[in-house]
């Protein structure tokens, strides 16, 4: 063990479980300094003009971190706090402390990228030594069956050459106990800087009540798989839209990496051998998959996910029309399962996966706006963002992604339908249609205002027009 101390600088991982960068410090160097950074640049307006980080968003990561600091403490440590530019603030600490190694996951967006690549020359202009590890996914970078650059532009062809060749890595425990904070660590302690908590009111209508950090996540973990068993009608219950129990809603904790792939993993598998092994516990599994491969084709992409063309560089016809723009973010289209699932994002910070697709699609297709202007919004808003998924999901949606098929169109009548059969979700996210029967809640923009208006509602007043004409039904 070195006779030194080492800065570790937790980022999306806010996590002491299946935590590589901590343990290897802790194994190696006397004196182990955790130090967690909010970078000015969360709170920035995007280029689209949106917050970066909502309150939602910022309020769970607040939530996560002092939850990482109370958890470093119980093992005999602590947390160092700063507001600054990452690449700025680890080599000034870590001359004011006396400290010439860092540790650190790596990430795979660009922008996050950059900001390790601006570390790293910070720190060997310095003469900092630095150390970093790759984990953030259930499969291991080093074990994938190719290179990055090789990596399947389809996700079931990724998925098959994966499973077939998969060295299931099992998660690394929590340490027990880290040493005590060297005194200058100690002093530094007291001049940690939180940004302001932001007062939001609790939506009494949300799915979930979501709380930042490790302990929540896995206290929900242990909810869903072992206290409920919902994870044994995953499968049948994940296009859900109301309640607590569909979905497992893990994605908050993995997007701050509160929490493990690995760790979920290895949960699951214990359950499949003492209690139940369904498709419902694989699809959790595939899901998770699925989260590995949009991590690793942002790395095989880069940039170019970000960009209006995005992978396969195809340039959609668009109507720039800042009204309906606004009319989708504030969920007053006119088109009431579309606005139900808008609101309930604007209210709570949450949206299910089936009302993603469907409000991404009907962005894109129907009011054929720029799908990076849905994407900044959904990152602005959701809790669970992540760039890898998000940027993803919606370049997949809008027809430039890792998807074989050329246009991802769901039909939000159709879809209505099907998942919200007899309008609760929709009714339960626009109360003023609480009296309108299911069937002209589906095809609103089929039925004429005075038909309408019969049914006690009046368009324009008690609720929005459609803004546009559903054009795309026979896709």
């Amino acid at each position: 063990m070195r006779k030194e101390s080492v800065l570790v600088w937790f980022r999306n991982d806010l996590r002491l479980h299946d935590q590589e960068a901590l343990c290897e410090a802790n194994r190696k160097f006397e004196h182990v300094i955790p130090i967690y950074i909010f970078d000015p640049r969360f709170f920035q307006a995007q280029s689209f003009g949106f917050p970066k980080m909502g309150a939602f968003r910022l309020k769970f990561l607040i939530e996560s971190v002092r939850d990482l600091q109370r958890n470093l403490q119980h093992i005999g440590s602590d947390l160092l706090v700063r507001i600054g530019f990452p690449e700025h603030v680890l080599p000034e600490l870590a001359k004011q402390l006396n400290v010439k190694h860092i540790h650190f996951s790596e990430e795979a967006a660009p922008e996050e990228r950059t900001i390790e690549q601006q570390l790293q020359e910070a720190l060997i202009h310095h003469g900092i030594l630095f150390d970093s590890w790759w984990q953030s996914t259930l499969c291991a970078k080093k074990d994938l069956p190719f290179s990055i650059p090789q990596l399947p532009d389809v996700f079931t062809k990724f998925r098959v050459q994966v499973e077939r060749n998969w060295n299931h890595t099992p998660p690394l425990p929590a340490p027990t106990h880290l040493p005590t904070l060297p005194a200058n660590a100690q002093q530094a302690i007291a001049e940690n800087q939180f940004p302001p908590y932001p007062e939001i009111q609790t939506d009494q209508r949300a799915a979930k009540k979501f709380v930042g950090g490790e302990q929540a996540a896995i206290d929900h973990l242990n909810q869903y798989i072992w206290q409920k068993e919902w994870i044994a009608t995953y499968e049948e219950t994940r296009n859900g839209m109301l309640g607590e129990d569909y979905s497992s809603k893990l994605s908050p904790w993995l997007a701050l990496g509160c929490i493990s792939p690995r760790f979920i993993f290895s949960e699951v598998k214990r359950f499949e051998a003492t209690r139940l092994k369904n498709k419902s516990t694989y699809w959790l599994i595939f899901e998770l998959l699925w989260r590995d491969y949009f991590r690793f084709a942002t790395l095989k992409y880069g940039a170019q996910f970000f960009k209006l063309g995005g992978i396969k560089n195809i340039a959609p016809q668009l109507i720039e029309n800042k009204l309906l723009e606004k009319s989708w973010c504030e969920g007053q289209t006119g088109f009431p399962f579309i606005d139900a699932n808008m609101r309930e994002l604007r209210h709570t910070g949450f949206m299910s996966n089936r009302g993603r697709q469907n409000v991404a699609s009907f962005f894109v297709h129907v009011l054929q706006q720029d799908w990076r202007i849905g994407a900044a919004w959904f990152e602005s808003q959701l809790i669970d963002y992540d760039p890898c998924s998000n940027w993803g999901n919606w370049c997949y949606i809008a027809g430039v992604g890792n998807d074989p098929r050329k246009d991802r169109f769901f039909n939000t009548a159709a879809q209505s339908e099907r998942y919200d059969t007899h309008g609760e979700f929709m009714k339960y996210w626009c109360p003023e249609l609480h009296e309108i029967p299911p069937r002209y809640l589906h095809r609103f923009f089929e039925y004429s205002e005075t038909t309408i208006h019969q049914l006690g509602l009046t368009l324009g007043t008690d609720y929005p027009r459609p803004v546009c004409s559903f054009i795309a039904t026979t896709h």
